[in-house]
Order: structure tokens, then sequence, then C-alpha cells
């Protein structure tokens, strides 16, 4: 069986190693805290996320050494916030990465490039886009943690790879789906996140569900305008990776993003919000760095854009959704 590793080491990494265990007889698994490493080599248990998870011992080998999972590896799940990616590579020698089959389960935007993750892992290491692929849901870490039933799509040019890290996924209660979208999926994936802002934008405003409807119900048109534009194959939105990852991100009391966004509503300023949550909410970054690529494409996205305004301009939260409100139908 082919060796794989896990880099990250927060509840989406803890979550995909836990699916991987239920199949592989051994992974890597790099983290770059020390605390939770030697705290992992003892218990067997992730001490700052979804704790309540127990591995069994001799199955993970879990070091602060990213070389040695790199090079013991041959498929690498990349599952670190996008804030943090350029920061775990920057300094390390990349020798060889553009020979391993690289899948990402970052869903955000590299803010120091504008960046979705395949383009940076593509630039970066210089790896073919038919090895680079993307573990995405609608899936949360939270119930991977309970084993209640979940689905996950894994996209990639090679549908060769894609079934490989569909079969090491799939297990009692993980389904799985495969796809070629690879570019469709990564951007559907980031997008969402912000949408799960607004939602929650609109929450702590006090907005009721009949509103919400409408807010998603747009949102998904603007993920098939953007998507479409910028990777025009043919895709159908209202499957699970699509509208799925949308609703569960939109609606789930573990949305962090959605969380985030409830906090902005209620009159938190992004750092207290950021603070006071001591997780990385995808969309903040996402927002800006759609924007970004929105300038070379302007597409249509009157969300995307006031949730743009609302966490780096400063607006208003109340002003800026009763504006948008009047662009929706």
């Amino acid at each position: 069986m082919q060796k794989v590793g896990i880099i990250g080491g927060g509840s989406w990494a803890t979550a995909l190693a836990k699916i991987l265990s239920e199949n592989v007889e051994s992974f890597h698994w790099w983290m770059r805290n020390e605390g939770a490493v030697a705290h992992f080599n003892k218990f067997h248990r992730n001490p700052n996320y979804l704790s309540s998870v127990h591995f069994v011992g001799d199955k993970v080998n879990v070091t602060t050494n990213l070389r040695e999972v790199v090079d013991a590896c041959e498929i690498l799940i990349i599952a670190t916030p996008s804030a943090f990616l350029n920061d775990v590579f920057v300094d390390f020698d990349k020798e060889g990465l553009d020979r391993k089959i690289i899948f990402s389960a970052v869903k955000g935007i590299v803010p120091e490039y504008h960046a979705i993750p395949a383009k940076f892992i593509h630039k970066q290491f210089r790896t073919p886009y038919n090895q680079i692929g993307i573990i995405c849901g609608p899936c949360h870490a939270e119930e991977v943690a309970l084993e209640r039933l979940s689905y996950l799509t894994i996209a990639c040019e090679d549908q060769k790879h894609a079934q490989n890290m569909a079969d090491l996924l799939s297990c009692r209660y993980i389904k799985t789906t495969v796809s070629e979208d690879l570019f469709g999926s990564e951007l559907s994936a980031i997008l969402k996140n912000v949408y799960a802002v607004a939602s929650g934008i609109c929450h702590g405003l006090g907005y009721g569900d009949n509103f919400q409807a409408v807010l998603i119900s747009n949102a998904i048109q603007e993920i098939n305008r953007f998507v479409d534009v910028i990777s025009p194959v043919h895709r159908d939105v209202q499957t699970s990776a699509y509208l799925g990852d949308l609703l569960v991100t939109a609606y789930s009391q573990y949305s962090r993003n959605r969380t985030f966004g409830g906090m902005i509503g209620r009159g938190y300023s992004v750092r207290s919000a950021q603070i006071e949550m001591n997780m990385v909410a995808e969309g903040y970054y996402a927002a800006k760095g759609i924007i970004e690529i929105n300038k070379k494409f302007e597409v249509a996205i009157p969300i995307c854009a006031a949730v743009y305004r609302i966490l780096y301009e400063r607006m208003s939260p109340a002003i800026e959704m009763k504006l948008l409100a009047d662009k929706l139908s």
C-alpha cells in the first residue's frame, strides 16, 4: 500500500487522520506544535482538536519533522489553514515535492499570493496539476469525530488518483464520490466560506430564516457564475460538492465561518472576533482573495463584495446587508 502523510494539526487534519486510520496499517502525520506531538505520542490523542478521538498508537507516526513526512510518503494530504500554508513551506527545501501526489484539504485562499491551494502547490512545488487533488465536503470534522454519516468529494484531473484517495477515505461512516473538476470544486469550497460569513452576519443582525433562504439561493448562483467564468467546464452546482457544501457551512452549528460572521453582525470587530474564537475562519481571508481574483474577471458577486466591504473596509454590517437585500431575488 502507498505511504500516506498528513500535514497539519487542526481539527480537519485530525478528522482525516481518524478516517485514514480505518483503512491503512500506518501513516505519517506532521504537526507544528511540539507539545501536541509529545502529548499525542504519550496519550494517542490530539490535545488541541477533536481530543475525544483516540488513535491506535502504532498506526500513526506523529512528528514535527516535515522532511521526514515528505520523504517517507508518496501521497501527501495538506490540511493546514490557508493563512499558514505559505509559512509551513517558506523555508522548506521543496526537493521531491514535484514527484508527490498531493491532495489539498485547505479550502481557503493563500493570502500572500491571492491563490487557490492547487495553484499555490503547482507554482511553489512544481507539482503537475494531474498530481494535485482536493478533498471537500459537505463534511464537518466534528461530525466525523462522532462517526455520523458524512460525504466527501475527491476531485483530481487524474481519476486514478481521485479514486485511490476515495478508497483510502471510504469507511463505514464516510461515503465518497470522485470528480475531475479540480478548480471548480476548490473555488466552490473557498467561496462557500465567504457566504457562510454572510449568513452569520445576517443572523447576528436579526434576519430570519426567510431571508437566509434567499441569501443562500443567491449564493449558489454566484458560485455558478464565478466558477463557470474561471473554469468553463460542464458541472452541476446542485450536487453535494457545491450546493451541499455551501448549505452545511452556511447553516451548521459547527461552522466557524458562520460563527465568525455572527459575531461581526452582533458588533464585534474583526480582531476581537478572531481572538475570542481562537480558530481560523477561512472566509475572512477568502473574501479578500476572491475580490482580488475577480478584478481580472469582473463577475457579478454582490454577496461576496458586501462581505469584503464589511470585513476590510469597515462598512456597517447593517447598512451593507440592507443594500444587499435590494440586489437579491
